[in-house]
């Protein structure tokens, strides 16, 4: 099979390098309709959205999705939920999306990680706020703050 149509070849009159280190990434999750309905709501204070959903069964209880701004980039699915725990950062604008997602998370059912503030001893501009997701994944979201 090509796999070529995966690679993104920048224009090199509009757009730089590449310069991310991960195109994409995606995880199975134990109960695919609660953890869906989890990241759509927790995400959507970062402008995440889902833009991209597989439909594995009639009943939609089995499924890929693809969340991202531009493209989907963070990839959930059904499968054998991971052993152990997972750490998700995802890039914040501000402190006040910061924030919201950390309102977002709780109220979508994911659990207190961190409630949302700087953590200088990541980085001293380093503003960030932690849930757990339904499959118990520290999920996050970060911005750095300006002098």
């Amino acid at each position: 099979m090509n796999w070529n149509f995966l690679h993104r070849t920048p224009s090199a009159a509009k757009e730089p390098a590449v310069r991310d280190i991960l195109d994409h990434m995606g995880f199975p999750v134990a109960d695919y309709g609660r953890s869906l309905a989890f990241y759509k709501n927790a995400l959507a204070p970062l402008g995440i959205t889902l833009l991209k959903e597989f439909k594995l069964s009639e009943d939609g209880a089995d499924g890929y999705a693809g969340f991202g701004r531009e493209r989907p980039q963070f990839w959930i699915g059904t499968g054998t939920a991971l052993k152990g725990r997972l750490h998700v950062a995802f890039a914040a604008a501000n402190k006040q999306e910061v924030d919201a997602f950390y309102k977002a998370a709780l109220a979508a059912g994911g659990h207190d990680n961190g409630a949302p503030g700087l953590r200088p001893h990541y980085h001293e501009k380093y503003y960030g706020g932690f849930v757990f997701d339904p499959d118990g994944h520290n999920i996050e979201a970060v911005t750095y703050v300006p002098e």
